[in-house]
């Protein structure tokens, strides 16, 4: 990993779980991972169900906005996470690509998308002891 590892993460409406998941990378690699999130087929705003459970955590997404995939997003990225967005995610050799399999929030509850932030920040707290021990 580069000094400064950037991690892409990509789901369809980057309206939830990529939002999910570039927040809690960037509250737990403090500063030691450049992240970002893109969606191939982004919403008009963010699942409000999400900006809910993130708060109760303390991270405030209501600033965020979906914003559109891009070629550069994942030229720029030493990680590519994807979260279902299937064969609309570019693949460029020489990336690392994973992909985590996780329910959409789109259309669940409260207690469902906090089960989907909790599973996120797992892996979340997982990746940082990979590519950012000293974070």
């Amino acid at each position: 990993m580069p000094a400064l590892p950037e991690v892409l993460f990509v789901c369809v409406h980057n309206a939830g779980r990529s939002q999910m998941a570039a927040a809690l990378l960037h509250h737990h690699a403090r500063g030691r991972v450049a992240v970002r999130s893109a969606g191939s087929s982004p919403a008009d705003d963010l699942n409000p169900v999400v900006l809910e459970v993130m708060a109760e955590v303390g991270l405030d997404l209501t600033r965020q906005a979906p914003k559109k995939l891009l070629n550069a997003d994942v030229d720029a990225a030493d990680v590519v996470i994807t979260m279902g967005c299937g064969d609309a995610c570019p693949v460029v050799p020489g990336k690392r690509y994973v992909d985590w399999d996780l329910d959409d929030p789109a259309g669940k509850g409260t207690a469902e998308v906090r089960g989907i932030r909790d599973e996120i920040d797992r892996r979340i707290r997982h990746l940082v002891a990979e590519i950012a021990p000293e974070a």
